[in-house]
């Protein structure tokens, strides 16, 4: 870790700090990227102006952690592959990139075993990764081999060409067929570690519909048209129906399974081949036998 006292103004902290450490302003931007520096207890952006006196601190070593991801053998659900993307079939409990104290057990880590063709603009702990789901939340996930096609499949990411639906039991029994959620998402004031819906939040829409319902349950299909932090855990808690067997969103104990939310249909245009593609997932087998449970 490094404090540093700013004795400067106005100037971009990612030039400032290269300006005064033995780091390249690549890397200063890499370790602003990843969170690791803050000014007066803030995480800042790098466009982010420096004034006197700023307490400036950089968490370093994570970084220097991280930039030594380790291969590991994993047993990948390989869903579909080509020669410039992969589908995977995520189970529940894997996370998917290192961080936060677990560099060696993340699916990262697999797919670096498994392949050294994996795109790396995300950075060095997040090749392939275009987009994420929780460690809890299985299902389909879409990762890049090049830089080409990560650039290509995240701008279609962010103009929603890409659609994902997934598949989640509610706590309950809801009793319209079929509802929109437009509610705005951001950092819980009372608890900074979970999303909530909140007044400033970012703009969040969920479009859900009954599947079926059970003694005391809801199964619904849930359709993101936008992508936010914990999106349909924190609208359907809002709504009164929480995911069930959410360990932070339901009032109820949950067990090491983690919430009942699995990404099940993904359809996007292939960058390449322009082809349409679709993937069907089926429920992981603890969230099928619950289900046959509530049948019975």
């Amino acid at each position: 870790m490094i404090k540093v006292v700013s004795d400067k103004e106005n100037i971009r902290i990612d030039k400032y700090l290269a300006s005064i450490l033995d780091y390249s302003r690549e890397y200063i931007g890499r370790l602003i990227d990843s969170k690791l520096v803050l000014v007066n207890d803030k995480i800042v952006k790098a466009s982010y102006k420096v004034a006197l006196q700023d307490e400036i601190v950089i968490h370093d070593e994570q970084m220097k952690v991280e930039d030594h991801i380790e291969p590991v053998k994993m047993d990948l659900d390989i869903v579909y592959e080509d020669e410039y993307l992969m589908v995977i079939n995520k189970p529940s409990g894997l996370v998917v990139h290192p961080g936060a104290g677990n560099y060696n057990n993340t699916l990262v880590n697999g797919l670096m075993y498994y392949t050294k063709h994996l795109s790396d603009v995300g950075g060095s702990t997040r090749p392939g990764i275009v987009h994420r789901i929780d460690k809890d939340t299985s299902g389909l996930l879409l990762i890049a081999k090049t830089n080409q096609i990560h650039e290509i499949l995240a701008d279609d990411f962010k103009n929603k060409r890409i659609k994902r639906e997934y598949i989640a039991l509610l706590d309950g029994v809801f009793k319209n067929g079929s509802a929109t959620i437009d509610a705005p998402i951001g950092r819980d004031k009372q608890n900074r570690e979970r999303m909530a819906v909140v007044e400033d939040g970012k703009h969040a829409i969920t479009h859900m519909k009954v599947l079926k319902r059970y003694d005391g349950y809801t199964l619904v299909s849930c359709v993101l048209e936008t992508g936010r932090t914990h999106q349909i855990r924190v609208h359907m808690a809002y709504i009164g129906y929480p995911i069930h067997n959410d360990p932070i969103y339901s009032k109820k104990e949950a067990d090491s399974f983690g919430q009942f939310l699995h990404s099940y249909k993904m359809n996007f245009i292939h960058p390449i081949t322009k082809k349409e593609m679709e993937f069907i997932c089926p429920l992981p087998n603890h969230f099928e036998d619950f289900l046959k449970e509530l049948e019975a």
